[in-house]
């Protein structure tokens, strides 16, 4: 992986940022620039999706990983998202399908810019490993018809009983063996070396320990963190194309010394507005945010003092906190079981009680979940989810809908109504005691 550059001073004008979050958005610059080099470098491109994506084995053939996901998260958080999804709409795709498809169509359609203003290249081989979504299936069915590029799946069971099992493992280091490897081989030219793949995994497991630990850190009152919002730039590189790499152990690794410091000196999280203030509610989130106003959305939340301690969207890249880890030692076990134990995998009755666990350690004082209108992955069960937790922890819930990247579905009077409407709801449940 290419070097990354120091963090640069953020300009007065800009949002308030950790140093961590300057170090993460160059990192992101890094690799949009390599990948947008590929045509010159002779770089080979795999594109892949975040929950399941195989980024250790990807690097074992020197290919450059690129996730339709995050370029639709940057697109809605620069605002250029809504009109890609209105040009896929015109090319027919319905209002219901996931926004991050159409952000990623239109855009295709509209000269395909990266970040950093050059073109996308195309990709030369599509890597799906299917992690609790069929709409990604159909997603790289349209990305092949575009691209006429090698197309491969790497299809991984619903974990509906709660229980991975062997078999279940040994079904995907089959395809891993007899499909998947052989054809990054092919298109790469570059032999396997399941040697280097260990040491791919072994950073992995260094980065996931760190990350981990910076997670349950919101277990402390008051939280140094904000683990929905500020969760965003933590779990980005090793939820994408830097988990294996040295860059993901340094990055981690500074990560945690940070908030040790911001723990040390009793402080909140970092706001784009600078640092929270007080610490009155803390609230467990289930659901993606929303990215075209994503600084409005989580203003509504630090305005009033509420803290997100415990997430379950910061575990869609994986469930390390439940005691995944990636496994030198099994390489290709792991890299199966690791795509089995997703978030999005998961049956709704294990996302539920993983939900209920959080309340109960993070000490949290309510569940608010955010439906994505267009999203069946997450919204699918969301209520009986709602009703669930309530019951079990006797501490309110309550539910908001957005949207992804379309900005059409974020109603700022309607949303932020319902948060003072709920976070009343819970003074009102602890007889008005404020933290």
């Amino acid at each position: 992986m290419n070097a990354v550059t120091p963090a640069k001073k953020a300009d007065v004008s800009d949002v308030a940022k950790d140093a961590s979050m300057q170090i993460q958005k160059d990192m992101m610059g890094v690799h949009y620039d390599r990948m947008t080099a590929a045509p010159e470098t002779g770089e080979k491109v795999c594109s892949t999706f975040v929950p399941g994506n195989l980024n250790e084995l990807i690097m074992c053939f020197d290919m450059v990983n690129n996730l339709p996901e995050t370029n639709a998260i940057q697109q809605g958080l620069r605002r250029t998202s809504g009109a890609f999804v209105l040009e896929a709409e015109n090319q027919g795709h319905s209002e219901d399908v996931c926004t991050y498809v159409k952000s990623d169509l239109g855009m295709m359609s509209k000269g395909n810019i990266a970040p950093n203003g050059k073109p996308f290249p195309d990709p030369d081989v599509l890597l799906l490993s299917y992690t609790g979504c069929y709409t990604y299936m159909k997603w790289f069915e349209l990305l092949r018809e575009q691209y006429k590029c090698p197309t491969v799946m790497l299809h991984t069971p619903y974990d509906g009983e709660g229980k991975i099992t062997d078999n279940m493992r040994q079904y995907l280091v089959k395809q891993l063996k007899e499909e998947v490897i052989p054809l990054l081989e092919e298109i790469s030219g570059v032999k396997f070396d399941i040697d280097r793949l260990r040491e791919y995994l072994k950073r992995s497991a260094q980065a996931e320990d760190d990350l981990v630990w910076v997670l349950q850190s919101a277990k402390n009152k008051r939280s140094p963190i904000d683990a929905y919002f500020g969760g965003i730039y933590y779990i980005g590189p090793i939820f994408g194309a830097f988990r294996g790499t040295e860059d993901a152990v340094d990055f981690y690794r500074a990560l945690r010394v940070e908030i040790q410091e911001r723990m040390d000196l009793g402080l909140g999280p970092v706001t784009p507005d600078g640092p929270m203030g007080e610490e009155k509610y803390r609230l467990v989130t289930e659901g993606p945010p929303n990215y075209t106003h994503f600084r409005e959305f989580w203003k509504m939340f630090y305005d009033e003092g509420a803290v997100v301690v415990a997430s379950s969207y910061s575990k869609v890249g994986g469930v390390y906190d439940l005691g995944f880890r990636h496994d030198a030692d099994n390489p290709l076990e792991t890299l199966a079981e690791y795509c089995l134990g997703c978030y999005t995998n998961r049956s709704l009755p294990r996302r539920t009680e993983m939900l209920t666990n959080y309340m109960d350690e993070y000490d949290a004082d309510g569940l608010l979940i955010n439906s994505i209108k267009s999203c069946n992955s997450f919204a699918a069960g969301e209520l009986l989810m709602m009703y669930e937790v309530e019951k079990r922890t006797g501490k309110p819930a309550a539910f908001v809908e957005t949207d992804l990247v379309d900005p059409r579905y974020f109603s700022a009077a309607n949303v932020k109504n319902r948060i003072e409407s709920y976070l009343q709801m819970i003074d009102q449940k602890r007889g008005g005691e404020i933290l």
